[in-house]
């Protein structure tokens, strides 16, 4: 008969240490844990072996005894009686399941249930959108938001009860906030589902809120915005969130930031960009222009010879930066604007001004149609 490997079930190397393990069996225990797998007997043989061998494993004169002589060697001396699995092991590990089967809802040892403490739970998170213009990203800003979120009963003060009435133990579980049963070789306790493991419950509630403790509430909220946010920045308000059950505090406030998009600059990072129009004139004997920043307009000069694109780079005129490191920058692309419906006299200075630089303004179409009447020759 093929002797079990215990190394294999949990799936562990042979020099394993006692944490690796005991993380091995706890993830099996959770995968084949017969309360998940209703019914199954595959999972339920496989949640014995795990069990089974961690229980050899982890003793270390077991798992020496067993490394030398296999599963026939623990029924040897010394190990009389040992045949594989037993229920009654698991009181030997308590201590590393007990935590795992108490997330289950259940006392997977059989113990005596015990009352679950339910302690106040922190109340949800709020998220909310939230819209400004560049220039209050740049600047940062004050906005005021109206909220609808739940806040204790003033009636109750968030104890759910009718004034001068207290709770009462729960009838269905006597108090204890479990209900045992057994399946197979298990018993369990189940959270009740009456009091939701309190062993507790509300017999006269509060006429104002339902016995929930909590009422809806339209408020308004002040907010800080700091310069330098940007599209899809999510800022954190501590304790702005909802109230919790069981008078239990507030969760957070977080704000998504939506920036408008703007009519000049558009932005990447810190940065900002926008073009600038300039005449012929200018771009070629170059000059002075008047540019856009977020704190208003700016004088630059630009060099003769400017061409149509390029592109200007400004330093510390772009966004503040949000974590107070040094601004980005301005980048100003050039886009030269050739003038139409000039009138004669304009024309006849620019044809004069082509003379000048030894430019024939018809040579390039004579040459074009030379080219043509040979192609088709």
């Amino acid at each position: 008969m093929n002797e079990k490997d215990y190394y294999k079930i949990l799936g562990v190397s042979r020099n394993a240490t006692p944490e690796e393990i005991k993380k091995a069996y706890r993830r099996l225990a959770l995968k084949y844990h017969p309360d998940r797998n209703p019914g199954n007997k595959e999972a339920e043989e496989k949640f014995k072996e795990a069990a089974e061998a961690y229980s050899v494993l982890i003793d270390s004169e077991k798992r020496r005894i067993y490394d030398q002589y296999g599963v026939s060697g623990l029924r040897g001396e010394g190990f009389t009686g040992f045949s594989g699995f037993d229920s009654s092991i698991f009181q030997e590990f308590e201590d590393i399941l007990g935590d795992l089967f108490e997330d289950f809802g259940f006392d997977f040892f059989g113990h005596r249930a015990r009352k679950r403490k339910y302690r106040p739970q922190r109340g949800r998170d709020l998220w909310l959108e939230l819209e400004i213009t560049l220039e209050e990203a740049y600047s940062g800003t004050i906005k005021e938001v109206t909220l609808i979120r739940s806040d204790f009963c003033s009636e109750c003060q968030g104890t759910g009860l009718k004034p001068g009435t207290r709770r009462i133990p729960c009838p269905t579980c006597r108090g204890v906030g479990e209900v045992r049963y057994h399946q197979g070789f298990f018993t369990f306790s189940r959270t009740c589902s009456h009091c939701q493991g309190t062993g507790e419950i509300i017999e006269h509630p509060c006429t104002r809120c339902g016995g929930s403790g909590k009422i809806k509430k339209r408020e308004k909220l002040t907010i800080k915005i700091p310069s330098g946010v940007d599209n899809g920045t999510k800022l954190k308000l501590g304790g702005e969130g909802e109230v919790g059950d069981l008078q239990g505090g507030r969760g957070d406030l977080y704000i998504t930031i939506r920036v408008k998009k703007h009519e000049i600059f558009s932005r990447k990072g810190d940065d900002l960009y926008c073009e600038k129009k300039i005449s012929m004139v200018k771009a070629t004997l170059g000059g002075v222009i008047v540019i856009p920043t977020l704190e208003g307009e700016e004088k630059i000069k630009i060099p003769g010879g400017t061409q149509p694109g390029e592109v200007f780079r400004i330093k510390g005129k772009g966004m503040k930066n949000l974590n107070g490191y040094k601004k980005g920058d301005l980048y100003v692309k050039i886009n030269v604007v050739i003038p139409k419906n000039l009138s004669k006299e304009e024309k006849k200075l620019l044809q004069n001004f082509a003379l000048l630089r030894g430019e024939s303004l018809d040579a390039e179409e004579n040459n074009i149609f030379e080219k043509t009447k040979k192609f088709f020759s």
